[in-house]
């Protein structure tokens, strides 16, 4: 069986986002702070519009991930109900097919019985 789900993530994949996250918030404070510097009474503005930008694209990426995880589980979830349902269906076979063997033997045995108790009758001379 092959499945399709992949949960497991590079541990460099996690290292790469957190190093672009770092780059990102360097990149937001420079341009900060030169901002600042030539415009010192819009700072606090540029700042608060600089940080939200920040904070949308990493909570963007984020909740993506969290939304590619819940459809991964969601997946997961449906091919185990699926899974679930055919081993259910595999039992039933079994115990069918075990009825059928044991009622098979129980007349094969009884033959037997039948035709032995018909040899060991005395044979008229």
């Amino acid at each position: 069986m092959s499945s399709a789900i992949r949960t497991e993530r590079p541990a460099n994949d996690a290292q790469v986002s957190a190093a672009e996250v770092e780059g990102e918030i360097r990149e937001f404070v420079r341009k900060d702070v030169a901002s600042l510097r030539r415009f010192p009474e819009a700072g606090s503005d540029v700042f608060v519009s600089n940080l939200n930008s920040i904070v949308q694209r990493v909570a963007g990426s984020s909740v993506a991930e969290i939304d590619n995880l819940i459809g991964e589980l969601e997946q997961l979830r449906e091919h185990l109900h699926n899974e679930g349902q055919r081993v259910q269906r595999e039992v039933v076979a079994y115990a069918q097919m075990s009825q059928a063997a044991m009622r098979s033997t129980k007349i094969i045995v009884e033959s037997m019985a039948h035709f032995k108790q018909q040899n060991d009758r005395p044979r008229p001379a």
